[in-house]
């Protein structure tokens, strides 16, 4: 990982104060597992700058963005880049106090605490990847007030305060404008450090494209970039929903392609068929077929 922030063009300063990091918070081996091994690289070099400084600086992250900004992808790249281990925390409806903390539970005859993953993450000295904060209900977000300040403790009630490990950081990932989201507090934003996670620009996709298909002919690594743009452009304009505006399926209808798929149907499949809309639907085969012709077979996209 650090060979590629290199490749990057990250401050060599910012690299050693990784390696610093990395080596004075030394890590017990049964937690190897949990560094993350990620598929996808972050490409990004401001991005990155920004983040690791301020982890760097003790301070936690908020990831803020649209869809197929790479926020995921980055928090994952953060803590393998810091090998610490990595907790992934989604909130959701029934998430609350006890599914963050942890809860009683009854073993071998007696009553225990059974930790959540804030408790482990915080004193693991581990990276808490917290989405889809937007979504949490209050009693989750008070929890975290605590977690997230200055305090650094958690106070599990019946048992005892927890003081976090040195190491421990927290970084949260928030979308706008999807079903049940809300504003984020004024006191949860102000425990964080926020970035804005910008667009994938044409030059790192083509950057992620090719790592992720090495045999891909330049012509269509163009044309997929320029189709992804198209969609991007297309919604930004309010002509189209982010459903189909997704990286992933963009990726995954390639590696359909690369696998002997007729390259409009793997199209259909992770990009068109996203959105249930009749009349969306057609303008965005509209966009595919300015860029991919019909019957476009898999040696006419790939080397071998």
């Amino acid at each position: 990982m650090l060979d590629f922030l290199r490749k990057e063009g990250i401050s060599e300063n910012l690299i050693n104060e990784i390696d610093k990091f990395r080596k004075f918070y030394k890590l017990d081996m049964d937690m190897n597992y949990r560094i993350p091994n990620p598929k996808y690289y972050y490409f990004g070099k401001d991005v990155w700058e920004q983040a690791i400084t301020a982890l760097i600086c003790g301070e936690n992250l908020l990831l803020v963005g649209p869809k197929a900004t790479g926020k995921n992808v980055l928090s994952q790249n953060l803590a393998m880049a810091f090998g610490r281990p990595s907790w992934d925390i989604s909130f959701y409806v029934n998430t609350d106090s006890s599914t963050l903390i942890g809860t009683d539970t009854f073993e071998n005859g007696k009553v225990t605490f059974r930790h959540g993953p804030i408790y482990e993450c915080a004193v693991k000295g581990g990276f808490g990847i917290l989405d889809e904060i937007n979504m949490a209900k209050n009693e989750s977000l008070a929890v975290l007030h605590a977690t997230l300040d200055f305090r650094r403790i958690i106070d599990v009630p019946g048992y005892d305060k927890i003081k976090l490990d040195d190491a421990t950081r927290f970084i949260a990932t928030m979308n706008y404008g999807y079903a049940g989201t809300r504003e984020l507090n004024e006191a949860l934003a102000s425990r964080f450090m926020v970035i804005e996670m910008p667009s994938i620009s044409s030059d790192n996709l083509k950057k992620l494209l090719q790592r992720e298909f090495p045999n891909l002919k330049n012509t269509y690594l163009e044309q997929f970039t320029g189709l992804f743009q198209d969609l991007q452009k297309k919604n930004e304009n309010s002509e189209i929903s982010t459903k189909s505006v997704d990286l992933r399926g963009l990726i995954g209808s390639i590696h359909l392609m690369n696998k002997g798929l007729e390259a409009n149907k793997a199209l259909q499949m992770g990009i068109t068929n996203k959105s249930f809309d009749d009349f969306e639907r057609v303008l965005i085969d509209d966009v595919i077929h300015m860029r991919i012709p019909l019957k476009l077979e898999r040696g006419e996209i790939f080397t071998d």
